[in-house]
């Protein structure tokens, strides 16, 4: 069970990755796609993302260690913080921005987070 957990550590930590690329060095290309804005919306947004764009890379940071470390318990300890980071940031996003997010963050943090309880 703990190999399914790690494949879905490794999972939420790429779609992090991904939303930290978004946010930062691809905001105002690919960035703007993904997230439907208008041309002048971004020049006023960008410095504000790149912002939001660092957090989610602290948050892959945390699940990268979480799979790299090799104590199992540090590992686990930064595997249950930063999937617990990425849930609650989820519902923020979904409360505050747009439910989808719920669906593409809180979701997998959720279920990668059951299956690493149960590994036990």
């Amino acid at each position: 069970m703990r190999p399914l957990a790690n494949i879905l550590i490794g999972v939420v930590l790429l779609i992090h990755v991904y939303i930290f690329l978004l946010e930062t060095v691809l905001f105002r290309t690919r960035g703007r796609k993904v997230f439907g804005l208008r041309a002048e919306q971004v020049e006023v947004m960008a410095p504000a993302m790149s912002n939001q764009g660092c957090y989610n890379g602290f948050l892959a940071a945390a699940l990268a260690v979480a799979l790299l470390h090799p104590d199992p318990a540090i590992a686990k300890a930064f595997a249950v913080f930063g999937l617990l980071c990425v849930a609650v940031a989820g519902v923020w996003g979904a409360v505050t921005v747009q439910r989808r997010i719920l669906f593409v963050q809180t979701v997998p943090a959720l279920l990668a987070l059951a299956v690493l309880l149960l590994a036990q």
